[in-house]
């Protein structure tokens, strides 16, 4: 399998988890009836998986005195990845999995454009064009279609 096969389906993979993943944290928050706590305990589960992992594929700490040569901003991915697992738990059951995911790809999106286009967070520039914007456009009458029929 040639790596640009095994990243789309990574890809692909990856993209089936979000749903799947906002369904199942949905019916953890019946049980605890908090869409904070359900996401604590999903975050919890999903630490203990990689910390396992990080030992058994004895994969080796970074040293501490090289942090000084990275950006304070690092540390910002858990925070954002616990705002985005909350929010699919509220959101899943009020949008339903397809308008759900079709908002979120839509803001990945204009994030992206973005992204690329300024370069931000070490992204390659790709500066936004008309094709692109027109994507995203299509992306939102698509994400119509999806909420009214």
């Amino acid at each position: 399998m040639s790596p640009t096969v095994f990243f789309i389906l990574l890809a692909l993979l990856a993209g089936f988890s979000v749903p799947t993943q906002a369904g199942i944290n949905a019916q953890l928050n019946l049980w605890t009836r908090s869409p904070v706590l359900a996401s604590a305990i999903s975050f919890a589960v999903g630490t203990l998986a990689l910390v396992v992992y990080t030992l058994v594929a004895r994969i080796p700490l970074p040293s501490l005195g090289t942090l000084s040569g990275h950006p304070w901003w690092i540390w910002i991915g858990g925070c954002l990845g616990a705002f985005f697992v909350a929010s699919t738990v509220i959101l899943a059951p009020k949008l339903g999995a397809t308008t759900m995911v079709a908002l979120i790809l839509a803001g990945q999106m204009v994030a992206s454009l973005l992204l690329d286009h300024f370069g931000w967070l070490g992204y390659p520039l790709h500066p936004i064009s008309l094709g692109r914007i027109a994507g995203v456009l299509l992306l939102c009458a698509g994400i119509w279609l999806i909420r009214y029929f």
